[in-house]
């Protein structure tokens, strides 16, 4: 049986209904980490579930850095107008903000760069690879890694988050959709900088 104050603390870290964290405690044996484990995984799963679902509500986030030299409007939606007006899906826009601010994204997702620009950028790296003078089977495992570590590092929900890069955007999403018990998605962001 969880301990009334592990729920209370699992619930003031991660946010999650208290039945929930109540639930992960007892799975976890009271042992917080091994909940929270338990919530994030669960979180991937309800994620996944909900990723079918209509997000025809939302809003838009704007951010302007102090300097007034960088701007990131995005265009964020979920399911229901009552988590559009939300706290928490407020906060998760503004994070996406300053991460758009901060990482400067090209794309949403890897599935919206163009196979022209894939490429191009294979292009470059064969012509990298082959100055090496390696064997093939290793040529073709340097370039699949760096075309990875370019999509990862122009697609926003690829990117680590900037407060904490043991996490990706992806995920940090998959947190508040297991927050809010709703659907989110990015559907477009655009950034000014002079």
């Amino acid at each position: 049986m969880a301990d009334l104050e592990l729920v209370k603390k699992l619930r003031e870290e991660t946010g999650i209904s208290l039945g929930d964290c109540k639930k992960a405690l007892d799975e976890s044996g009271n042992d917080i980490e091994k909940a929270k484990e338990y919530l994030k995984k669960r979180g991937q799963a309800v994620a996944q579930k909900k990723s079918d679902r209509e997000a025809g509500c939302g809003l838009i986030e704007t951010y302007v850095h102090s300097n007034k030299r960088v701007g990131v409007m995005i265009d964020i939606a979920c399911e229901t107008d009552f988590v559009a007006r939300g706290d928490d899906f407020n906060a998760l826009a503004h994070e996406i903000c300053l991460q758009i601010a901060s990482m400067k994204p090209q794309y949403i997702k890897e599935e919206d760069i163009s196979e022209e620009r894939m490429a191009k950028e294979r292009e470059i790296y064969e012509a990298q690879a082959n100055e090496l003078n390696k064997p093939k089977e290793l040529m073709d495992g340097i370039i699949k890694g760096k075309l990875e570590k370019f999509k990862k590092e122009i697609c926003l929900l690829s990117q680590p988050w900037v407060k904490d890069n043991t996490k990706n955007i992806q995920a940090l999403i998959n947190e508040y959709i297991a927050k809010t018990g709703e659907n989110i998605v990015v559907r477009r962001f655009v950034m000014y900088e002079f």
